[in-house]
């Protein structure tokens, strides 16, 4: 049977050395794949961008004996769900959405992912946050509020842009509380393979409808193999194992060192610039996430 949704860990205390070690390495990666996601969109279309890193990432999991293990039918909705709203739908809408703004601000963005998980989390399971959580969020969206603005104002992002980061992680949000029993019950390799799987299927016509409008550079090919590998095959099923342990509204604090490391590299290796007011905005959006995550640690 179908496991009830639930976004409680299997381990409820503070963070160990696996569990800190999980989030170092998955927000380094996810950092970093915004810069990927730019050199692969800078040639290849945003289809093909999309199909190539879940393609990819389900090649680089199928290697693994433990990634496939068998879903149980009751489960296969779920998977579905985390397949369109946490793979597919991302993938593509960070593709085309990079084409309207800077790598860097579509990582600051993401920082938001925290506060929208734990206002879903309070909405999938009927139960109302409590006021260190309410500060936490209103500060959260307050931040994204901050970190928008000025790339609205300027030539380095454009509304539709904003929108579309706005979008996936939302998305983010809703399949991370879906994967925590899904990762307790088939671990966080699997449940990422067919998860992938299923968003292959969806990117693919996508993919070679717009694969014309495709230039084949060695740099474009180099990126989407990294971001479809190692930026979404292995840092996937890293999150869903981190998922399982921690709960999914802290498994999402992963995303605190997104914005870091993709202001680095997008200012280091793409001439980027990023405005005083969007980094203060990263700065509140990462001290509500913390308020509001030490609530759910409390509660849990």
């Amino acid at each position: 049977m179908s496991q009830p949704l639930t976004n409680v860990g299997s381990r409820t205390g503070a963070y160990g050395p696996t569990e800190w070690g999980l989030t170092l390495v998955i927000g380094l990666i996810w950092g970093s794949a915004f810069l990927w996601i730019a050199l692969g969109v800078d040639d290849l279309s945003p289809g093909v961008v999309a199909f190539g890193r879940v393609a990819l990432g389900a090649v680089a999991l199928a290697a693994f004996p433990a990634a496939r293990r068998t879903i149980a039918r009751p489960d296969w909705g779920r998977v579905a769900a985390v397949a369109l709203l946490g793979n597919a739908a991302p993938a593509l809408l960070y593709a085309i959405a990079e084409t309207e703004l800077d790598s860097a601000v579509a990582g600051m963005i993401t920082s938001g992912v925290p506060i929208l998980s734990l206002a879903i989390a309070a909405v999938m399971l009927r139960r109302l946050p409590g006021r260190p959580q309410t500060i936490g969020i209103g500060l959260g969206f307050l931040g994204i509020l901050l970190m928008t603005w000025p790339s609205l104002r300027g030539a380095d992002a454009t509304p539709m842009g904003v929108g579309l980061v706005l979008l996936a992680t939302l998305g983010y949000g809703i399949s991370g509380n879906l994967l925590v029993p899904l990762q307790q019950r088939y671990g966080g390799p699997a449940v990422t393979l067919w998860a992938l799987i299923g968003s292959s299927v969806l990117l693919f016509p996508l993919g070679v409808a717009t694969i014309s409008e495709s230039e084949f550079t060695s740099s474009a090919v180099i990126a989407v193999v990294i971001l479809g590998v190692i930026g979404t095959g292995v840092a996937r099923s890293l999150a869903a194992t981190l998922a399982g342990r921690a709960g999914a509204p802290r498994m999402s604090t992963t995303t605190y060192l997104i914005p870091v490391v993709a202001i680095i590299l997008g200012v280091v290796f793409r001439d980027e610039t990023v405005a005083p007011l969007a980094i203060a905005g990263v700065g509140i959006v990462l001290a509500g996430a913390f308020i509001a995550s030490r609530a759910v640690a409390e509660r849990e």
